[in-house]
């Protein structure tokens, strides 16, 4: 575990289970989602603008799509910790059939949206080859199907579209969640046995990596579910943790996670796709642990900010909105080609259009009545579900 005990967290006694008494809505888990949004529409800016081959500075460019490793880590929290929390007071888990209502109501409306305006988008803003944009391929964007097929760059990938890849890999960890907490929390509350097996399960991300230059794979194999595991069991990992009473402290974790980054920068992650995946992996749970683990300094306090959790809060629609709103400013308003331009004009020009565009979309797909569901789900339903990214909620 990356936020392990001997690196910046600790155990303090509790009586019954810490987690019960915690907040059932923590604001800096909502403004850390603003940071990775940020993150990933950092790194598209970038990209765009050609500025990843620029040496170091590029790599750390880059590698801000650590972005979708920070959804995914947070999905994985925020979604297991109903099933840790009935684990440990002995309670009935979680309803299934709500459960999945709350995370179609969440997910799909914006989505299903963005989907159909993109499409619809594209059939008159053509700036190149665009192999998605066909009745099939809307089919498969709509069904969360995109990246299940071979050759995906040249078949089915939709440039308006491209970050959505992690939305499938959501959706996919939404539906086997139910029954991987049913298989980590059989048998009653044994918290090590039960972080014992999420090493397992984060340890097939490697193994599958190593496993996708098989014939037997599509070459989009990389992109799945299983290659981004160790990412969602980081984050269910610190659900376990949060109930057992452990704690983190801020300027250890945060501090290692800036050493991990600025090391992983000075790597061709390219061709080392397993050394990526687990140290982004860390980085990740580190980023989220003194939140999870009820940490109250300087980190949470500037993440509980009303800015950032305002930012957190639409950070969905953001990031569904980022890239063909970045498409259309770089082709139509300001006119520069591909891989040119100024990276700080791209970012706040594309930020300045994105956040309107994503609060009215967020206003008019998120339902205002309240849901009848049990109160530990609760901070997932005003972010990305993790949603990336690329996230891949991710």
């Amino acid at each position: 575990m990356s936020a392990s005990p001997g690196v910046c967290c600790n155990r303090t006694p509790a009586s019954g289970v810490t987690a019960t008494t915690s907040p059932s809505r923590v604001p800096a888990l909502t403004g850390l989602r603003a940071v990775a949004a940020l993150f990933v529409v950092g790194t598209h800016a970038a990209f765009a603008t050609g500025k990843l081959a620029h040496g170091y500075v590029g790599s750390i460019y880059a590698h801000l799509e650590v972005g979708v490793a920070i959804f995914f880590v947070l999905t994985g929290f925020l979604l297991l910790r109903p099933w840790v929390r009935a684990a440990a007071a002995g309670s009935a888990p979680p309803n299934l059939v709500r459960y999945a209502r709350h995370r179609i109501r969440r997910i799909l409306p914006a989505y299903v949206l963005t989907v159909l305006a993109v499409f619809g988008l594209y059939t008159v803003f053509t700036p190149g080859p665009n192999p998605g944009q066909t009745w099939y391929g809307l089919l498969r964007y709509l069904t969360f199907t995109e990246i299940y097929t071979d050759d995906y760059l040249i078949t089915l990938l939709h440039t308006g579209l491209s970050q959505t890849w992690s939305l499938a890999v959501e959706v996919s960890f939404y539906a086997v969640l139910p029954a991987l907490a049913y298989l980590l929390l059989r048998g009653g509350w044994r918290p090590r046995r039960t972080l014992a097996a999420l090493a397992a399960l984060a340890a097939i991300t490697p193994l599958w990596l190593l496993a996708t230059n098989a014939e037997f794979l599509p070459n989009s194999a990389g992109m799945w579910l299983p290659a981004h595991l160790a990412w969602f069991a980081g984050g269910m990992a610190l659900a376990v943790l949060e109930a057992t009473g452990a704690r983190c402290r801020a300027n250890a974790a945060i501090s290692l996670a800036v050493v991990l980054y600025l090391a992983v920068s000075t790597m061709d992650t390219a061709s080392a796709p397993v050394t990526k995946a687990l140290t982004y992996a860390a980085i990740a749970a580190l980023a989220v642990a003194p939140i999870a683990l009820n940490d109250s300094g300087w980190y949470t306090t500037l993440l509980s900010t009303r800015p950032m959790v305002w930012l957190g809060e639409i950070s969905y629609e953001v990031f569904l909105l980022h890239v063909p709103i970045m498409a259309v400013t770089t082709y139509l308003v300001l006119r520069w080609p591909l891989f040119t331009g100024s990276l700080p004009g791209l970012l706040a020009a594309t930020l300045a259009l994105t956040i309107p565009a994503a609060w009215l979309l967020q206003r008019y797909t998120v339902s205002r009545t309240p849901i009848a569901a049990a109160p530990e789900a609760m901070p997932t339903e005003r972010g990305p579900g993790v949603r990336p990214s690329l996230s891949p909620r991710r």
